[in-house]
């Protein structure tokens, strides 16, 4: 059973849905331009999208 503060896809904007899928392919190209070490920084893009589904939660709840 889903608990109450489960996103699904259909609780993002066009907008929203547009931004996350432009943000993991920056996420996929940092990872390609690794030169091997497994350092790649990816946690601005993650706070960003992470951002994005607190909105997308605060609005299906109403806050």
């Amino acid at each position: 059973m889903p608990k109450s503060d489960d996103l699904k896809f259909s609780d993002f904007t066009t907008g929203e849905k547009v931004r996350i899928g432009v943000l993991i392919a920056r996420m996929g190209k940092r990872g390609l331009a690794d030169d091997g070490t497994g350092r790649v920084d990816l946690s601005d893009l993650q706070r960003r999208v992470t951002r994005i589904e607190n909105q997308a939660l605060r609005r299906k709840h109403g806050k």
